[in-house]
């Protein structure tokens, strides 16, 4: 018999949340075939059976928190068709049948069936393990837990949020007409509960924007130069190096100079220090269905166009198809985000982690613009750098975007500094 246990995850990462069971009591399992799949702060993590045999039992289901080390399953000998185990989900109905059978064979006892009747209350419930146990301790009856679950399995949280709710005086006889109403209101609202994913990025954004002395300056680029350039060469770069040349590569580039130019961007502040970061790792945005992750390439002032293009590329799809590692996100410097694939015009974004600046990107868009003493129309981005006040002064704010602005006004000064 051997036991599943989760395993380690990531130096920070001591939890994570039990996403899908890919296998169910009673199913066969090879050595080394993914049983379930656990949901953490950052990515998905499949954990694989060290033996092979059949699932005995799930110790804990769908949704439940499960800490690094922790026995989740048992997997043993025998065939799948033989297993009798029930998970512990499986296991609620034939638990509740019991007090059934003794409610028929003694008709004659009024009062005992009732009494074994509301006793089996709990046990019909369907709940996880850790819900059950707290309920206990509490003296909570898992019927009256109300549960925010599709399938209506009570959890951790559920048993939680019912113990810590104020207790309601006896209600008047005109009380049950107030209570309808909300159920009214209820069906009109779908209620969804966040991913694990979600509340991390949610509690960071709120960390980062309560911590940090944020602000926000903005120019605009003129973009009729690059996107000459790019037009002129995007069919022989795809050609010559089977990646398609985009803007990201210009800003990137762009953005790695300036680094250079202005060395307190690619800092982060530790306590009473400044850590100034002598290597330049660029977070790329990239929006998936669970929310935005930011994977880094690295060293951006070794890459060539190409080279960066085709990271891009790489650690987008891995993104999207949810297969990012932990070290594919960890170690930026600094973050690129562009909103204009969305069609926003203009935006303030928020400071990623620990780093103490961000560049946004939006739509381009053509506007009339001076041009000497001539209006002309030009393709226009604005363009936002959200930057820590603690470590930057407006001055380096300022003349950072400007850098950036310079250099992709004029691609040729970036191709030679690249």
């Amino acid at each position: 018999m051997a036991e599943i246990k989760v395993p380690e995850l990531a130096e920070s990462i001591t939890e994570g949340t039990i996403a899908q069971w890919l296998k169910q009591p009673g199913d066969t399992v090879e050595k080394g075939e993914f049983i379930v799949e656990l949901e953490t702060d950052k990515v998905n993590v499949e954990v694989i059976s060290e033996e092979a045999g059949v699932v005995q039992e799930l110790l804990f289901a769908e949704g439940d928190t499960v800490e690094v080390g922790q026995v989740i399953a048992v997997v043993g000998e025998g065939s799948g068709s033989g297993s009798t185990t029930k998970s512990p989900v499986e296991a609620d109905p034939a638990e509740a049948d019991a007090p059934v059978k003794d409610v028929e064979a003694a008709p004659k006892q009024q009062a005992a069936p009732v009494a074994k009747d509301e006793s089996s209350s709990t046990d019909r419930t369907i709940a996880s393990p850790a819900a059950r146990k707290l309920a206990r301790e509490k003296g909570i009856d898992l019927q009256a837990v109300s549960t925010v679950d599709p399938m209506g399995r009570v959890r951790v949280q559920d048993v939680e949020a019912h113990s810590n709710a104020p207790k309601q005086a006896p209600a008047a006889p005109t009380a049950p007409k107030a209570v309808a109403a909300p159920k009214a209101d209820d069906s009109r609202v779908k209620r969804e509960k966040m991913s694990r994913r979600r509340q991390t990025i949610a509690n960071r954004l709120l960390e980062v924007k309560q911590s940090t002395a944020m602000l926000t300056t903005f120019n605009e680029i003129d973009m009729t130069n690059v996107m000459a350039l790019r037009s002129r060469k995007k069919d022989k770069f795809f050609e010559d190096h089977d990646v398609r040349l985009g803007f990201m590569s210009f800003f990137t580039k762009a953005v790695t100079s300036a680094l250079k130019k202005y060395p307190y961007v690619n800092a982060e502040l530790d306590g009473d220090e400044i850590l100034l970061k002598q290597f330049y790792d660029v977070g790329i945005a990239v929006s998936t269905e669970e929310g935005l992750v930011v994977p880094i390439v690295r060293d951006t002032d070794r890459k060539n166009f190409a080279e960066i293009e085709a990271t891009i590329g790489e650690l987008a799809k891995k993104a999207r198809d949810k297969k990012l590692q932990i070290s594919d996100m960890t170690g930026g410097s600094f973050t690129i985000t562009n909103g204009g694939v969305f069609g926003s015009l203009m935006s303030t974004p928020i400071l990623n982690g620990t780093q103490v600046g961000i560049l946004g990107m939006h739509t381009i868009q053509k506007r009339p613009v001076a041009i000497g003493d001539e209006v002309q129309i030009r393709p226009m981005m604005y363009v936002a750098l959200s930057y820590d006040h603690r470590v930057i002064d407006g001055k380096d704010s300022v003349g950072f975007l400007k850098t950036v602005k310079e250099l992709i006004e004029n691609p040729e000064d970036l191709l030679l500094e690249s």
